[in-house]
């Protein structure tokens, strides 16, 4: 094949359908009509012959040589973008909006110290921070969210990823609370919990105090020791378990970082777990399609220096 007979503009069609999957969405994030998105779709199936996108019950759905395609034609478009436009850096007086995916732990112990150093540096940009349940992995990946900044246990290969802080666990209760200075395995065991976690993506589901694999870490490592605690609520927010933690007879087992947040409270004392309890990752995950963005990387920077206390 002539390579110089190929409209390179096509490869530029090929990433936006791909990424939608959907004819008409793409042609509106092209400007261009729908007739004309189809038009290019079918040079598309001519040259690589193959369909590439095929109609499912679900709608369109790449074929497997376009899945081998679509890294491919991004790093592409990439390289052709820095040589006619070179990265010039981010512009601190940009008003662009940074849409984050955060979970109630990170949006707690996190997000306002990146706030506090985002005001300062580039007054203009806006912070959207969303729940996981307003986000699906597909959000993340087609750049429709910059980041997701959570505990994970799994992730789509094609994400980037790092690592923020690692964190261990604290038990927090009221000061008066009867154990408080007899803190013991035993005693803890027969007390009343809190449970609160809520990781990944999607909407939640309501939970099953015998359901100890979905339970998390703190079940998961009683478990591995013979145990298991009296959950007496669940919540999926850790200010709403911190308050709850001031009646004088529950107990919440939460990351220490959020623990800390009440240090200075008179009513609340904050003890090491009587058991071990692994410690744990949180990440920081984007798309490949931000990967190079200098406004995107700008604001990563950011976020692990914030994470790291090398900027306040």
């Amino acid at each position: 094949m002539d390579i110089s007979r190929v409209d390179l503009n096509l490869l530029f069609h090929l990433d936006v359908l791909l990424r939608e999957q959907n004819v008409t969405k793409a042609a509106s994030h092209l400007g261009i009509t729908q007739p004309a998105m189809s038009n290019g779709l079918k040079r598309l199936r001519l040259l690589f012959e193959d369909p590439l996108l095929v109609r499912t019950t679900d709608g369109m759905a790449p074929t497997e040589l376009a899945l081998e395609l679509k890294p491919a034609v991004r790093e592409i478009l990439f390289n052709i973008e820095k040589v006619i436009q070179p990265d010039r850096g981010f512009d601190l007086d940009s008003s662009r909006v940074f849409r984050i995916m955060a979970s109630d732990y990170a949006e707690s112990t996190l997000i306002p110290s990146v706030l506090s150093v985002v005001r300062q540096r580039a007054p203009n940009v806006t912070l959207d921070v969303l729940t996981p349940s307003d986000v699906s992995f597909e959000d993340v990946e087609q750049g429709r969210v910059d980041m997701a900044i959570n505990r994970f246990d799994t992730l789509p290969q094609s994400f980037h990823q790092k690592t923020i802080w690692t964190d261990t666990f604290s038990c927090l209760m009221n000061a008066e609370n009867k154990i408080a200075d007899d803190f013991t395995l035993e005693n803890y065991l027969a007390a009343s919990h809190i449970w609160v976690s809520k990781t990944g993506f999607g909407v939640g589901v309501g939970m099953n105090p015998k359901d100890v694999q979905r339970l998390g870490w703190v079940d998961e490592a009683l478990n591995k020791i013979g145990y298991k605690r009296n959950i007496s609520v669940f919540t999926r927010h850790y200010q709403v378990a911190m308050l709850l933690a001031q009646q004088h007879d529950l107990i919440a087992t939460l990351p220490s970082k959020a623990a800390r947040l009440k240090s200075e409270s008179s009513k609340l004392v904050s003890k090491a777990p009587p058991f071990s309890i692994p410690a744990f990752d949180l990440k920081m995950a984007w798309s490949p399609l931000l990967h190079h963005n200098a406004g995107h990387q700008w604001l990563r920077r950011l976020i692990v220096d914030v994470a790291n206390n090398e900027i306040e």
